[in-house]
């Protein structure tokens, strides 16, 4: 397993990917009680028609995708070995009979509409005055601006540096992305963000103004723009953990916009920068752009406009048709 773990990081595949891979894994290790290798496609047969049988269809995929990786590695780097060992061949239990069916198509993710957005931010930031912890408050309300605002991800987000926001480029200067999530295991994908949609006043006030509350030292190399508030052996601030902003959005959203409790995420803040910029213009290609999609399905299905704008859509088509008519008549 550690082999696997150490060829899977070779391939510059992300951490959070990884243990993804490994916890699947793991899990079939688990129900399986023996080595791996000794599972046959009975085993699968009965693993996933009967132990998993009710579980999500994303479950499901992602345990079969896992195992069917791991086992490409064990033929791959170990078959002779583990035949030399066992007299085994190996060979993998999830074949073309057995491998879990359907499409592993995301949720649809609805946002808010744009009044209950502004009514939760406005919330929050009245919050700012009373709380308890003002720089980390202030900072997860910074971070989730930022994800609202121009569609960053929240793992996207918590590896930003200082010295990533490069005010010089641009009209509205520019955020250096440089982990975005990848398509198709190809690893951390960068791109560059404009801090278009007011994205660069939300970071002048949180830079000048709370991150000096976390760190001093703007100049250090690695400087994390959004910090935790433990620091180092070297006492320089940690960066911020993986789940800080999931938690912070969620209590936010049960004290500021509570009929969202449980429905509001990060990731549907997302969904609603995407939305608003195409409600205020902006094309598709540039929103794929901005979000770092591969494909411009994908950022349709971000899309979410209200009704109107389709209905709007076929008036105007009916009015082009009626006086191409006129024209003809």
């Amino acid at each position: 397993m550690a082999g696997f773990v150490l060829t899977r990081a070779s391939t510059g595949l992300a951490d959070t990917t990884i243990r993804g891979e490994i916890s699947n894994v793991q899990q079939v290790r688990d129900w399986f009680g023996r080595p791996l290798w000794e599972m046959e496609p009975t085993d699968a047969d009965t693993y996933f028609g009967r132990v998993l049988r009710q579980a999500a269809a994303g479950t499901r995929h992602a345990r079969a995708a896992a195992l069917t990786t791991y086992f490409e590695y064990l033929h791959v780097r170990h078959a002779v070995e583990l035949h030399a060992m066992t007299g085994r061949v190996v060979a993998c239990p999830v074949d073309e009979m057995n491998r879990p069916k359907g499409r592993k198509d995301a949720r649809l993710r609805i946002p808010p509409p744009a009044e209950e957005i502004e009514r939760f931010f406005s919330g929050w930031a009245a919050e700012l005055a009373a709380c308890r912890k003002f720089a980390p408050t202030a900072r997860n309300y910074a971070a989730a601006r930022l994800m609202a605002e121009i569609g960053l991800r929240a793992g996207e987000v918590r590896q930003l540096d200082l010295a990533d926001v490069r005010w010089e480029l641009g009209r509205f200067g520019k955020i250096h992305v440089r982990y975005g999530k990848g398509a198709r295991g190809s690893g951390p994908r960068e791109r560059m963000v404009p801090l278009i949609n007011d994205a660069g006043r939300t970071l002048k006030w949180y830079i000048e103004d709370i991150w000096g509350l976390f760190d001093d030292n703007h100049e250090r190399p690695g400087a994390p723009l959004f910090p935790s508030e433990r620091r180092t052996e070297g006492s320089s601030s940690r960066r911020l953990g993986p789940d800080t902003l999931r938690c912070a959005v969620a209590a936010a959203t049960r004290a500021h916009l509570p009929g969202w409790e449980g429905r509001l995420t990060p990731h549907v803040l997302r969904h609603f920068c995407a939305s608003q910029l195409y409600l205020n213009g902006m094309d598709l290609i540039a929103i794929q752009e901005t979000l770092g999609h591969s494909w411009i399905a994908t950022t349709m299905r971000y899309v979410h406009v209200h009704r109107e704008h389709v209905e709007q859509a076929w008036v105007t088509g009916q009015q082009r048709a009626a006086q191409r008519v006129e024209g003809l008549v």
